[in-house]
């Protein structure tokens, strides 16, 4: 639902968010952040600024519902403010929103409670308890199947359940971190036995990160007309694959070394209630696809589920960066491709009694589409490293070599909306140690 926080006509007293690419007024996302000098703090992104929430809690700005909420989201970790609920995330949106709109009371207070971002440390926004990744890009599946088993690229219970497995919670690292190319054991067809060295495919996914709010007792599930309530906000997610390492060890248990050695994270938590101007149906299966099953099946999540994001992947190696070459855009791709919602996830995972708790981290898995230039990964352009990526600038790839950027964007727009965005996840390849 909509309020006047989404008021496409709402302008703020901060002048560089208007008409901000990322963080308009409208969006606001919250995060955790260090001023130079300072120790780190909850925040919330404003056009080209950091809105300080303690500096706003200590000069008394904030009354009611929200200041509870402002004090859950003033500290090192937003755990606080996930896991109290949609409420007080909806109260503290609307106060901040106020204060930062056009004549709003925050204004005289301005060298107090706004910092320039650009002169600001981003860290991690939340403890990651538990993190899940799961699988409910079709295409990605439909693509990676017909590499990995020709004959058989989507398995029946693909359409049946929301899968996923269970990653490393431990090394979730925030967006800008260096990432060390990982040693593992890896086979080629034409090997005879495996070696251990350094990965030789490394590869990126681009995926929707969901931050948990509320939990579930064990033993609890939470049914899918209530899984909404339990998701807090929106990254994006960079899921790290060694594919070399990944094939080789993934039989029979699936994926464990090629997987855990990194995700990176966007800094930004974009709350849920950021996005509903940009929710809508869950596109249709396709024709002769089973329904979802009961326990997976509620007619407002098909109504409103669907989430309208469109998504960016960037390389920009070393020497496009010695030449002063700008990024070259590698695909390009929107969440619609996803076959499962947010909800169905949250749902499954919890439907055996799993209980989620704040901050737990789940991924969609690779966001793809079915065409050319709407890939998620490297490992289906390259369609399994057999064909070489056209960079633009006379360099090609199969995966990616040391010294490479990688880039992930985000935005949402809809005509009628003001149009908000995720801010980035990066990371920079470097050689093993």
């Amino acid at each position: 639902m909509t309020d006047p926080t989404h008021d496409p006509a709402r302008t703020s007293w901060v002048a560089s968010a208007n008409g901000h690419p990322e963080f308009p007024i409208q969006n606001l996302p919250h995060g955790v952040f260090s001023p130079a000098g300072s120790g780190p703090r909850g925040g919330i992104a404003i056009g080209d600024s950091i809105f300080d929430v303690s500096a706003a809690l200590e000069l008394g700005l904030f009354g009611g519902a929200a200041l509870s909420a402002a004090q859950e989201a003033s500290g090192r970790s937003l755990n606080p403010l996930l896991e109290a609920g949609p409420a007080a995330r909806q109260a503290l949106r609307r106060a901040v929103s106020d204060l930062l709109a056009t004549g709003g009371a925050g204004q005289p207070h301005a060298a107090r409670i706004l910092h320039d971002a650009a002169a600001c440390t981003l860290h991690m926004p939340a403890r990651v308890g538990n993190f899940t990744d799961f699988f409910a890009g079709i295409n990605h599946v439909i693509t990676a199947g017909r590499i990995t088993r020709p004959d058989n690229p989507v398995l029946p219970n693909y359409r049946y359940v929301p899968v996923a497995y269970h990653s490393r919670a431990s090394s979730v690292r925030v967006s800008g971190e260096p990432l060390k190319r990982p040693n593992g054991q890896r086979k080629l067809p034409t090997e005879d036995a495996p070696t251990f060295g350094p990965c030789r495919n490394l590869d990126y996914e681009i995926e929707l990160g969901i931050w948990v709010g509320p939990g579930n007792p064990v033993g609890e599930p939470i049914p899918i007309g209530q899984a909404s309530s339990h998701i807090a906000g929106f990254c994006l997610l960079n899921d790290w694959s060694a594919r070399d390492i990944q094939s080789w060890e993934s039989q029979p248990l699936g994926p464990f070394l090629g997987k855990s050695f990194s995700s990176f994270v966007s800094p930004w938590i974009v709350t849920a209630e950021a996005l509903s101007p940009f929710r809508g149906p869950q596109p249709p299966r396709p024709a002769g696809d089973p329904a979802p099953l009961p326990h997976l099946l509620d007619a407002n999540d098909q109504a409103t589920g669907g989430l309208d994001i469109d998504f960016e992947v960037y390389i920009h190696s070393a020497k496009m960066r010695a030449d002063g070459i700008a990024p070259h855009r590698l695909s390009a791709v929107n969440a619609s491709v996803l076959y499962w919602t947010v909800a169905q996830m949250v749902a499954h995972h919890t439907s055996n009694g799993c209980n989620l708790m704040p901050g737990d981290l789940l991924g969609t898995g690779t966001l793809s589409g079915p065409d050319v230039g709407t890939e998620g990964c490297l490992l289906e352009m390259s369609r399994g490293g057999q064909k070489e990526i056209d960079l633009g600038n006379g360099e090609t790839r199969r995966y990616l070599v040391d010294g490479d950027d990688i880039i992930f964007r985000a935005h949402c727009s809809r005509k009628g909306q003001v149009s908000i965005g995720f801010g980035e996840c990066r990371g920079r390849i470097g050689a093993v140690t």
